[in-house]
């Protein structure tokens, strides 16, 4: 029987040496796989982030970049948003209050969105 969870988030991007760098700079980590046209990351909650070649992924990529959202929970939204400027990330949104709380959106070198956010208390 099937159980659903979370193990991978791949993202298609057209230099996965490029990429890497951008992630390990804002995430402070390193790969733990890294080839000429696939990178892997280990995030702290066992989801692991691919970065795959969109020139070498089968079946053939034909979506662009920006469509969906990677999104992680931060204790301090404006610190990291201090922290991920300094690694220049390009910034889509600054730190805004919304309805769920507080939030911001960096773009990564291929367009793919990055949110980082902070539930309000009544919404945990």
């Amino acid at each position: 029987m099937f159980t659903p969870s979370l193990g991978f988030i791949l993202l298609f991007v057209s230099n996965p040496q490029k990429s890497s760098l951008f992630y390990q700079e804002i995430l402070g980590i390193q790969p733990i796989e890294e080839s000429p046209t696939f990178v892997m990351f280990a995030l702290k909650n066992g989801v692991m982030l691919g970065l795959w070649s969109k020139y070498t992924a089968e079946p053939r990529v034909e979506s662009p970049a920006g469509a969906l959202e990677i999104c992680f929970p931060a204790e301090d939204v404006d610190a990291l948003y201090e922290y991920w400027g300094k690694k220049h990330a390009m910034i889509a949104q600054k730190p805004t209050d919304m309805d769920f709380g507080r939030t911001f959106v960096v773009i990564d070198p291929d367009g793919h969105r990055i949110r980082a956010y902070k539930l309000l208390k009544e919404n945990r």
